[in-house]
């Protein structure tokens, strides 16, 4: 990869990760926390650890972006979370901590290979996108829980069964 590749991937896909993030905080916030032990299968993870993976992760893969290294830092994830909002309220300071490091990268740290998992070794501006689709995925998973919570779905990218879409609200596209 090129420096300047490595630039377009960026200023393409660093718009749409804080656009993605509004998205998750409204998915994370329809969560009810009386019922955040949902889970609609043994298997399943609940609604409070689906809403974790998805905030703790999603911070990971930033991480990893800074420092060229995937690890198991204490700092991410915290060990427990009592409801939603705990995970939403660590998540926006992580996020808000991360995002001027991120956007200040230049393009040598960006076209830079990081080791994910010993399966790929790909340029870290590319976890970007990985950051977005393993969110994207796993709010798919968690708004499906929803209704069985009692909760209504938010709308993500057009109105949903729930809520409409309000004008000038941002469609993440």
């Amino acid at each position: 990869m090129h420096p300047d590749q490595a630039r377009f991937l960026f200023n393409f896909l660093f718009p749409h990760l804080k656009t993605e993030r509004a998205t998750t905080r409204k998915i994370l916030s329809a969560v009810p926390a009386d019922r955040s032990d949902y889970a609609p299968h043994p298997n399943s993870l609940t609604a409070l650890k689906l809403c974790g993976h998805i905030a703790g992760t999603e911070i990971w893969f930033l991480d990893a972006i800074l420092t060229h290294s995937f690890s198991d830092d204490d700092d991410t994830p915290p060990p427990k979370w009592n409801t939603p909002a705990d995970v939403i309220r660590w998540y926006d300071e992580k996020f808000a901590d991360r995002l001027p490091r991120i956007e200040a990268l230049s393009n040598q740290h960006l076209m830079r290979p990081v080791n994910y998992i010993g399966i790929l070794n790909e340029p870290a501006v590319t976890y970007l996108s990985l950051a977005i689709r393993h969110s994207v995925h796993h709010r798919g998973q968690l708004s499906a829980y929803l209704r069985p919570m009692g909760a209504k779905v938010p709308s993500i990218y057009v109105e949903s069964g729930d809520q409409r879409f309000a004008p000038g609200e941002s469609s993440g596209w």
